[in-house]
């Protein structure tokens, strides 16, 4: 009894230093509608008053706000390491983070960019500035995370592609771009405007934004 008593004195101090998992759901007045998003509070959280920085971590095509949890469980760890605050909302099935100009039911980036963000600030215990925000993602979240930190700098001041679809010209015929931009031939502008490649072009540097682009090389993103 005295071995079992110990140990369970020692799960006890185990469990109550990991990272901690709130589902919330987060209004979108753009969209007129409730999204679910995983927030992952560090292990110091409860325990202090510090303020924060936060990880916007945004999913792939056909995923959802579970992925990043469900697929890279370690994140709870580098939560608790970095002690950072990981927000994983959710980006639709193919919304490609954007504001669609041919879909008005679709404003992604308004949501990711900014109502987010605004409800994590007023609800947790957050750096409620630039500094303290960063966004990056996966595949088409890599795309969005680049997009929404050019279009948005004064919000974020970090931002992140893994494996991203940089140049969606590449995506024609692929992944339900046309169905969020209109036919590449019929709307032209929409593709230039709305692709990370040429965003840069026009960024605010007013902003200094760091960023990381990577890529596998087996990936098929990769010579993009």
């Amino acid at each position: 009894m005295k071995y079992l008593a110990t140990i369970c004195l020692l799960l006890t101090g185990v469990f109550a230093k990991a990272s901690v998992i709130d589902t919330v759901a987060i209004h979108s007045n753009a969209m007129g509608k409730d999204f679910n998003c995983i927030v992952i509070s560090p292990d110091t959280y409860k325990s202090s008053t510090t303020r924060f920085p936060v990880v916007y971590l945004l999913h792939g095509y056909s995923g959802n706000y579970t992925d990043w949890l469900s697929k890279a469980p370690g994140i709870r760890k580098e939560a608790d390491e970095k002690g950072f605050i990981i927000v994983c909302p959710d980006g639709g099935f193919s919304s490609w983070y954007f504001d669609s100009p041919v879909d008005s039911t679709m404003k992604y980036e308004t949501y990711i960019g900014t109502e987010v963000p605004a409800y994590i600030d007023e609800h947790y215990r957050t750096i409620k500035n630039r500094v303290g925000r960063a966004i990056t993602g996966l595949s088409m979240g890599g795309h969005g995370a680049l997009f929404i930190a050019l279009r948005h700098p004064e919000t974020f001041g970090a931002a992140g592609s893994m494996s991203g679809g940089v140049d969606i010209n590449c995506c024609t015929t692929r992944f339900d771009v046309s169905k969020r931009l209109g036919d590449s031939a019929t709307h032209a502008d929409n593709w230039k405007l709305y692709s990370d490649i040429n965003l840069i072009e026009n960024y605010n540097r007013k902003f200094p934004l760091a960023m990381i682009i990577d890529c596998g090389t087996e990936d098929f993103f990769y010579e993009t």
